[in-house]
């Protein structure tokens, strides 16, 4: 039996000749401030709904530059952090009409600048992405494209835009003066063997800073497997760290899945957490909670993060809308080193 013949996509036409008027009028009924009688609107709205059409807003986008949506761009979607940032995003900007484009970039900013130009090319009325480090071809695209951008999850030292976030490098540099608090002196880090988790870079930056002005022994790094780092190689790095230095005390680990994977690998060997070696994390994730022991770590509210960035965006794009040029703002997200049993 062969195949039936592929469906067209319904036309305003379509709907015109079904309605009986003109696809002038269709036009007027379906975008605001259209002049249209009550039964005339009721008849196309009938033929829309027996036809399945859907507005192809592309023409109008070109001369009003309204698409009606703006795009956001994350490392990951099956991170948490990350899903609770786009979840306050959308949860901001939901009751203003706007659609979100999502889209993920695993960590790769060359992934990131092929989105944007993707993303660019339907004409989102802003923009928000992750971190503050971006190719240069990325940066001139938005610099170009002449709408609101935030960087989230960062500070970076020149904005594209607006900028939600806090210091990576600040955050984990507190972390390791909480350790040096608690009497650790020997203090390694376990992270990742690239930087384009930029953020995981900023949190290895801030460790050799903390060592640094502390006079702990420096170069205690271990770097293992692309990020973001998983479980199993978080078990594997730190066995790597003991077997390199023997007398390490505590570790400090570039994520919280990857201090969870250390501390199981601790107690595959026997070694007690945190009586022969402490570990901390990063991220507040739910598995820190859940742990045995239970894992310190930095906690930074993400859902905040999303929620704040969607209601600047929100407003820039209103700004647009309006004309008025909207003054680059930069919200500093507060960090908390939370204690737990793990050191």
């Amino acid at each position: 039996m062969s195949a039936p013949p592929p469906r067209s996509t319904p036309t305003m036409a379509d709907v015109a000749k079904r309605a009986g008027v003109s696809t002038m009028t269709v036009s007027r009924a379906l975008r605001d401030g259209g002049m249209v009688s009550g039964d005339t609107r009721a008849r196309i709205l009938a033929a829309i709904e027996e036809l399945g059409y859907v507005l192809d807003q592309t023409a109008g986008t070109l001369s009003s530059k309204r698409s009606g949506f703006m795009a956001a761009i994350v490392p990951s979607l099956n991170n948490s952090n990350f899903a609770d940032t786009a979840r306050g995003i959308t949860e901001a900007i939901e009751e203003s009409g706007l659609q979100m484009l999502l889209g993920y970039t695993d960590y790769q900013v060359e992934k990131e600048e092929k989105l944007i130009e993707a993303m660019l090319r339907r004409r989102p009325e802003g923009l928000v992405l992750t971190g503050g480090r971006h190719t240069p071809r990325a940066r001139k695209l938005l610099e170009a494209a002449g709408i609101p951008v935030v960087e989230t999850w960062d500070i970076p030292p020149d904005p594209i835009g607006h900028a939600v976030g806090f210091s990576n490098a600040a955050a984990c540099r507190a972390l390791v003066h909480r350790l040096y608090e608690r009497g650790y002196r020997n203090i390694g880090f376990v992270g990742g063997t690239s930087n384009r988790d930029t953020r995981g870079a900023d949190r290895r930056l801030g460790y050799s800073e903390a060592v640094e002005e502390l006079g702990l022994p420096r170069g205690r790094i271990i770097s293992f497997g692309k990020p973001p780092i998983s479980m199993e190689q978080g078990g594997e790095a730190i066995v790597h760290m003991v077997t390199q230095w023997p007398d390490v005390d505590a570790v400090v680990c570039v994520s919280d899945l990857s201090a969870f994977g250390a501390i199981a690998e601790c107690h595959r060997r026997g070694w007690a957490v945190p009586g022969r070696i402490a570990v901390a994390g990063f991220g507040d994730f739910e598995v820190a909670r859940c742990a045995f022991p239970r894992i310190t770590t930095v906690a930074v509210d993400s859902l905040e993060i999303g929620r704040q960035a969607g209601e600047l965006i929100l407003r820039a794009i209103e700004g647009a809308r309006a004309g008025r040029s909207m003054p680059a703002e930069t919200m500093i997200i507060p960090f908390k080193v939370i204690e737990r049993e793990s050191t």
